[in-house]
């Protein structure tokens, strides 16, 4: 790119590859306490993946269609343009919760997973070394904020879904069977992120959403 076409002269030229992506991400509560071993971590990591992995099929989302990358202790999916957004609120929570309950019953207490799940969609660059973009960064602002971790730890939820204000006003409240009414509205300041999320904690599995 030249600079008469708005790039400084002699910048490196670049050509973004980008798609739209539903954008989701988990986070371990907790997976670096000290009550941990390294062999409790690997038991952990197995049953985050084996409970994503069951609760996006029987959501109806295929697994292998999405991206996904490991974080250590979560993981980022992008799920493409054409997989129906609504599964992301009415179906998956439920399902995923319930391999939650399971994996945390027969696992001890060094082993059991509490898990935060963020929603938000955006355009993903895609380069020589993976992904980017300002979609990614803001759904782990959302994920880590201060106020989410202080709503999750203060309750005994297992599960914690916070939805962007984006995915809330676009997807959410327009669901009948994305219980919208249980989400709750928190101001989130992360780093550079001042902006408002929906946070909804889950601890036994509803009727509708299924």
């Amino acid at each position: 790119m030249s600079a008469r076409d708005g790039a400084p002269a002699g910048a490196e030229q670049s050509t973004l590859v980008t798609a739209h992506r539903t954008v989701v991400a988990v986070d371990v509560a907790g997976f670096g306490e000290r009550n941990r071993n390294n062999i409790n971590q690997v038991r952990v990591r197995r049953g985050m993946y084996r409970a994503m992995e069951e609760a996006f099929r029987l959501a109806g989302i295929a697994w292998d269609a999405c991206r996904s990358e490991d974080r250590g202790d979560g993981i980022l999916v992008l799920a493409p343009a054409d997989v129906q957004k609504a599964l992301f609120v009415d179906r998956l929570p439920n399902h995923l919760l319930a391999a939650l309950i399971e994996h945390n019953r027969t696992h001890p207490v060094e082993e059991k997973i509490r898990l935060r799940l963020a929603l938000h969609a955006g355009e993903i660059n895609y380069d020589e070394h993976g992904v980017t973009g300002s979609a990614i960064t803001h759904t782990f602002r959302l994920l880590d904020a201060d106020e989410v971790r202080r709503a999750f730890a203060s309750s005994s939820a297992v599960l914690a879904v916070v939805g962007s204000a984006w995915f809330y006003d676009e997807v959410i409240r327009h669901s009948e069977r994305s219980r919208a009414k249980t989400y709750r509205l928190a101001d989130i300041t992360n780093k550079e992120t001042m902006t408002q999320a929906w946070i909804r904690l889950l601890r036994r599995r509803t009727v509708t959403g299924l």
